[in-house]
């Protein structure tokens, strides 16, 4: 399986090559969470790939060739075939690899589970602001009250199903594309915007036991050293945490 923790390629850096045969390449950065999530998707089926990760306040030349605008996640095959942006990614690679579905088969369902991708539009904007609040000492009161209102949705929608997964009994693909910004509520100072959701809570609880979720954790510590330097426009800040 892929080496998660490789150093990041900046500017000047030489492009790896080719994708080898069988495998399918992820351009990333480890703290990430839109990279998260196809990390994630790769991990619960099993899919042979290699991580490319990628310093975003130091982009190579040549990565402007995977992505107009230089942003991640992007997947790259051996056909030298580009995917980008998450959800597209994620989907790609429940379609085209065999293994466990982890998007529905039925109709209805998948559409459901596209509708709860639609209310929850407003989360990743949500906390990326409250941890921009906190980290420069304003006030944010407004902000967690309103991710406390879209987690109280979420809470609803857990409680009308009757079930610990958004996707019913067991995780499946929309349970995946919420999870990167639940793992992330502690390590940003805003835990506190579950404390009124208990099914909310089951569901991260469950979420923390599967495997893929397990493999791909990252340090509370190493994330908040990559938030300090990220903070400070540090471009080492993308590899926090590793060893030379």
């Amino acid at each position: 399986m892929a080496n998660e923790a490789s150093r990041t390629l900046g500017k000047g850096s030489v492009y790896p090559g080719p994708v080898p045969e069988g495998l399918i390449r992820i351009y990333s950065m480890r703290f990430c969470p839109y990279a998260h999530r196809t990390r994630l998707i790769l991990r619960a089926k099993g899919i042979r790939h290699e991580v490319i990760n990628i310093n975003l306040r130091n982009k190579p030349e040549w990565y402007y060739t995977k992505h107009p605008f230089g942003q991640i996640p992007v997947l790259e095959n051996s056909k030298c075939q580009l995917i980008y942006e998450s959800v597209i990614a994620c989907e790609y690679l429940d379609d085209a690899y065999p293994g466990k579905k982890l998007c529905p088969y039925d109709p209805y369902e998948r559409a459901r589970q596209k509708m709860l991708l639609d209310l929850f539009y407003k989360v990743p904007h949500l906390t990326k602001e409250c941890l921009v609040a906190l980290r420069c000492g304003r006030e944010c009161t407004d902000l967690k009250l309103a991710l406390r209102q879209e987690f109280g949705a979420l809470e609803e929608i857990l409680g009308y199903q009757n079930t610990i997964f958004f996707g019913g009994d067991c995780i499946s693909m929309i349970d995946y594309l919420f999870w990167p910004w639940f793992e992330r509520l502690d390590v940003y100072g805003i835990a506190d915007c579950v404390t009124h959701t208990p099914a909310l809570r089951l569901w991260i609880e469950a979420m923390k036991q599967d495997p893929a979720v397990c493999a791909l954790l990252t340090d509370k510590n190493i994330f908040l050293g990559f938030l300090n330097l990220y903070f400070q426009n540090d471009p080492e800040a993308f590899d926090y945490g590793l060893r030379c």
